[in-house]
């Protein structure tokens, strides 16, 4: 990108363009001011794009607030959910809106909260269902996704094209932020321009799934396999602290459990088949799920189909045992049989990425072809995959089909509908690792999105949103970041539209 086409000054400087920058960049031009919308990739989306799509609504906004307030364990102050909640229930209108401007089919839906807390009933989904003439696998080529991202962020792009206010710049990386005694003044950018903001600069460039560094320094468990996108590094985790930003929830991290492609060129992590959600308590019977799970001591270790096993699967392979100083979990082992190989793809890939390519067979054999999962026709010769006792291996083969035949699972409370025997051979076996989908760690903000330092102060002219610094900081709401990016990005982005324009110097 040259420097020719990045601005001298703009009223506002968004960074990111994913569902949060887009949202911040609307709302600041709708409110009269020039917006300058900066993506370090090549093309927009950022991770945006890879998600389900579904959005989550509220129709309580008390009701929604003591959801909120439960999820985050007492970690994220109540006037930051209280806004959230608020924006739940106004969101479907707005997004809505979007849709109607690109002709595309909106559908809402019931949908509660996966935890038995109170308000749990007040929640739903809205996804974009249908946009007239638009072709994913056309527009965006490089996204492997569930498809609903992709239309969702159509239309958002579709509104941030309609803005005449809006200067999209991609390719090209944010560095550094200036500040005065009046607040952030500038932007630095990759090849040594500056870009001066009369208003004020927002970050909405992600976390830090793609930065090794950063997850070993603030994850117990040690770094994640990153899920599906390789662009965010923790720039703006970085450049918040570089002007006294305080931190909060960055050891909390959405993810599931997964595979490492043999592709040593394939740079993600592979998530496992994603089965629907449950609510514990719930008398809604679940699908099988095909596998166990064991440790490097061949002992299953966890529920392997956790309610939101997509949020919270990461967590029990994480653990570091001090008796004998390594992760006895990372890797674990994946066990299937025959008969479980063939229920479906075991794998998804996903990713926004120009660069990579790598697809699942839909009988998991180019996955058995490739050396990804190995075979035996025995339990012992299992064990051997392993590096196991075969006495382990058997027993606990044994324990797990008893409790199948039982139809309970006393070790771990597995849903009664999801137990699979493991009795025909041949079985197989791959390792599995913590994937980390987003994170939801960066710059404490408050309710209007303001970044704060380490005195809970505003930083003057500074504004966070998104995957950036999240609300979420104990357990996730499904859809809650997408929800979060638009709300989020709107209270900054008129927020920051609000502040008084300053003359702007030569730097």
């Amino acid at each position: 990108m040259s420097r020719q086409t990045i601005p001298e000054s703009v009223d506002v400087i968004v960074v990111g363009f994913g569902f949060a920058g887009g949202s911040a960049a609307l709302a600041a031009a709708q409110n009269g001011s020039s917006v300058l919308l900066l993506e370090k990739a090549v093309s927009a989306g950022g991770i945006s794009i890879c998600a389900a799509g579904g959005v989550r609504i509220a129709s309580d906004p008390s009701a929604a607030l003591a959801y909120l307030d439960a999820t985050c364990g007492g970690k994220t102050p109540v006037s930051v959910l209280k806004r959230l909640a608020e924006g739940m229930v106004r969101l479907a209108a707005s997004i809505e809106a979007l849709a109607k401007a690109s002709g595309a089919k909106v559908v809402r839906r019931a949908s509660p909260g996966h935890y038995p807390f109170p308000g749990q009933e007040t929640f739903g989904f809205l996804n974009v269902e249908d946009v007239p003439g638009f072709d994913p696998g056309s527009e965006f080529p490089h996204v492997r996704g569930a498809g609903g991202g992709m239309r969702l962020f159509k239309i958002l792009s579709d509104a941030v094209k309609r803005q005449t206010a809006i200067q999209v710049v991609t390719g090209c990386a944010a560095e550094r932020l200036y500040r005065d005694e009046s607040g952030i003044v500038a932007l630095g950018v990759a090849g040594g321009a500056v870009v001066q903001a009369r208003q004020a600069v927002i970050l909405a460039c992600g976390g830090f799934e793609a930065d090794h560094d950063m997850q070993a320094q603030y994850w117990s468990g040690g770094p994640a396999l990153n899920a599906a996108y390789r662009h965010n590094t923790g720039d703006g985790i970085r450049m918040a602290q570089s002007v006294g930003a305080d931190l909060w929830h960055m050891w909390h991290y959405h993810g599931a459990y997964g595979f490492k492609s043999s592709n040593s060129a394939y740079p993600y992590g592979i998530r496992v088949k994603r089965l629907p959600d449950w609510r514990p308590g719930e008398k809604k019977s679940t699908p099988k799920l095909a596998w166990i799970l064991v440790d490097q001591s061949g002992f299953r270790f966890m529920n392997e189909y956790e309610p939101y096993a997509q949020d919270t699967g990461w967590r029990p392979l994480s653990v570091f045992d001090p008796m004998t100083q390594s992760y006895p979990r990372n890797p674990a082992y994946l066990i299937t049989d025959s008969v479980g190989l063939a229920m479906y793809p075991l794998g998804k890939p996903t990713r926004n990425d120009p660069d990579a390519s790598l697809d699942w067979s839909e009988d998991n054999s180019e996955e058995i072809a490739c050396g990804l999962f190995r075979k035996s026709g025995t339990s012992a010769g299992l064990a051997d995959l392993i590096g196991v006792e075969p006495e382990r291996i058997a027993a606990t083969l044994e324990r797990w089909n008893a409790y199948c035949d039982g139809d309970s699972d006393p070790e771990f409370r597995r849903p009664p509908g999801s137990l699979h025997p493991l009795r025909v051979p041949p079985f197989y076996v791959a390792e599995v690792h913590p994937i980390v989908s987003n994170t939801q760690g960066g710059p404490v903000h408050n309710a209007e999105q303001q970044i704060l330092d380490a005195f809970g102060v505003v930083i003057p002219r500074l504004y966070a949103a998104g995957e950036l610094g999240s609300a979420f900081g104990h357990l996730y709401l499904a859809g809650g970041n997408l929800a979060e990016c638009f709300i989020g990005g709107d209270i900054a982005g008129k927020t920051a539209a609000s502040e008084a324009r300053r003359a702007v110097s030569a730097h």
